[in-house]
């Protein structure tokens, strides 16, 4: 998959993928999004004050920005409980590339500048499970592969990043196969976190059974999305209609 190198309006980088025409995250601000989007607005941070251990499934790796900011979080907050981070990425890059990432201006921790080299490195097709940073118990179980051929049991993720290009150019990773396929790795308090507010994408999320609702979107977006097996989860925000959105997706209202 052909790859070019761009900085982002913030300082941080992301690439360019001529296969599906899109960039890995958001030309304004890769690195200021993924942490309004997957940390803060999931409620992330705050689980983690209290949390005696943390899961996270992110769908699309990529870059590895997710993995290094979390990273970086644990260590400035001075956390240390069980971590395991399950990612899954079909078309990694390689150490090449990733020694040209710079996120510099959002990671405060400059040791951890190594860490995705290191990873892109060691990955081999299947399932990657790797510590590569000595003082944290951060387990990342790297899946190079397909969506379609990952599979975990018993595998209950406290936060779902859920990170793939957009629905406009990788369809199947927002279908209701896939969501349902989410739930089976969900337990009732789970939440996922998508930087995507297409009602198709919240239609299949609501057929497959989970509550849905609308969050501020990040530099400048109208919105994003937050789901949940657990109404609790997705108070005060609004929710969106999730029978009458589910119905409309299983009738083809969408395509």
């Amino acid at each position: 998959m052909a790859l070019s190198l761009h900085s982002t309006k913030d300082g941080s980088s992301t690439l360019y993928s001529d296969q599906f025409s899109q960039f890995y995250h958001n030309p304004n601000g890769a690195a200021t999004e993924s942490l309004y989007v997957f940390f803060q607005t999931s409620g992330l941070i705050k689980f983690l004050e209290k949390a005696s251990s943390l899961s996270v499934l992110e769908v699309g790796f990529g870059t590895g920005l997710n993995f290094l900011l979390l990273a970086d979080i644990l260590k400035e907050q001075q956390i240390n409980i069980p971590v395991k981070f399950y990612s899954i990425e079909a078309f990694p890059v390689d150490q090449e590339t990733a020694n040209k990432f710079d996120f510099k201006n959002h990671i405060k921790h400059r040791e951890l500048d190594q860490v995705l080299p290191k990873v892109f490195k060691e990955l081999k097709p299947g399932m990657n499970v790797l510590k590569p940073i000595d003082d944290l118990d951060l387990e990342l179980n790297l899946f190079h592969g397909t969506f379609e051929d990952f599979n975990i049991k018993g595998l209950h993720a406290d936060f779902i990043f859920h990170d793939p290009f957009s629905p406009e150019v990788n369809a199947e990773l927002w279908s209701l196969d896939t969501f349902t396929k989410l739930r089976s790795f969900s337990g009732s308090g789970t939440v996922l976190a998508t930087y995507c507010a297409a009602s198709k994408a919240r239609g299949a999320m609501c057929a497959a059974g989970w509550f849905v609702a609308k969050a501020q979107g990040a530099l400048g977006k109208r919105e994003m999305t937050l789901a949940s097996l657990s109404e609790d989860k997705l108070t005060p925000l609004k929710r969106v209609n999730e029978k009458r959105l589910a119905n409309r997706y299983r009738s083809g209202d969408f395509d």
